[in-house]
């Protein structure tokens, strides 16, 4: 294993995806909609990458609301926005329900033997065009409550959690798939507000996932490849021991550092301890073909190996699952 995420092709391994599947440097693959048709052409992909390389962690954006992907088969789950939205002010009647939803997405996915999904967002929904609904909350008290409840919900099926995005993507308007956003705030103004629910949940954070967002007034580089914000602030400060994870080196926030390879050792020598370059096939590829493995897999990669869980069919079976698919419903069918 090593310190490279990538993706695969479709639905059935290609001589592309085993290439990239004999890569010593591959340390896990992301699943996208486009890797999902229905749950047993899923449990079947997953058995022949398993097949091959059983150690990889397999990892997917299941969030809720538009950032969910997997649906046919899968509960539909809610944005983020709406359990607080619903809560009618009442912080323990939310905490219930995102520590639900929480369970209810992570033990579904563990069903199919996928370790993790790259949750929950802990930014707070400001003015970013790309957040939105995918926050708990505008506020970092209404943050942090319902994303450590999510968390412990998602730690009771056996997941890790990946909180996303460091110092926080929800003050700047731009997207960072597309543009490269700039947060012109102070350090003070940041530890004020969008980092408090990196700080207070940090030792539940199994691992983070930084902003391919620039903050002047700390660093010159986006906050995923600077060294600043991973080793001084987020290591050294804030004594976080868990691991990081780039965001995907194949966005436009990523992209002032050069090529795929210069992305890559741009986000490792920053303090990302796994990179990831989706959507990219023989870009991945070449990097994955050149890039070192570890020697040993550190222990914060192993803590993301999701636990043993049931199968479908004696979750669905179980009264906390029905119970979690009507509150799922029920949330998402607010207007």
């Amino acid at each position: 294993m090593g310190p490279l995420m990538a993706d695969l092709t479709g639905t059935v391994l290609t001589d592309l995806d085993k290439a990239l599947l004999d890569c010593d440097s591959l340390g896990g693959l992301i699943l996208f909609t486009r890797n999902f048709s229905d749950p047993e052409q899923l449990s079947q992909l997953i058995s022949a990458v398993r097949a091959r390389r059983p150690e990889l962690l397999l990892a997917v954006d299941h969030e809720g609301g538009r950032v969910q992907r997997f649906r046919e088969g899968f509960t539909v789950l809610p944005a983020a926005s709406q359990v607080w939205a619903n809560a009618d002010g009442q912080q323990d009647q939310a905490q219930s329900w995102a520590r639900e939803l929480g369970w209810l997405m992570a033990s579904e996915l563990r069903a199919f033997d996928i370790d993790f999904s790259f949750a929950p967002v802990l930014d707070l929904n400001g003015i970013s065009q790309v957040i939105g609904e995918r926050a708990f909350g505008s506020t970092p008290e209404v943050v942090t409550a319902l994303a450590g409840a999510y968390i412990d919900g998602m730690h009771d099926a056996g997941m890790a959690c990946v909180g996303k995005h460091f110092p926080g993507h929800g003050s700047v308007e731009a997207d960072s798939h597309l543009a490269a956003p700039v947060d012109h705030r102070s350090l003070a103004e940041i530890e004020a507000q969008d980092m408090v629910p990196f700080v207070a949940l940090g030792a539940k954070l199994d691992a983070i996932m930084p902003a391919h967002v620039t903050y002047p007034a700390v660093c010159d580089k986006p906050a995923g490849y600077s060294a600043i914000w991973l080793k001084q602030i987020l290591r050294e400060k804030l004594s976080y021991q868990g691991l990081i994870f780039s965001d995907d080196l194949g966005m436009a926030g990523a992209a002032g550092a050069g090529n795929y390879l210069k992305r890559t050792h741009a986000a490792l020598t920053a303090g990302c301890d796994v990179a990831l370059i989706c959507n990219q096939g023989e870009a991945a590829l070449a990097v994955a073909r050149v890039l070192a493995p570890w020697q040993q897999v550190p222990q914060r990669v192993r803590a993301m190996v999701g636990q043993p869980a049931p199968g479908w069919s004696e979750l669905t079976d179980s009264a906390r699952w029905q119970s979690a698919v009507a509150l799922a419903g029920g949330l998402r069918d607010v207007n």
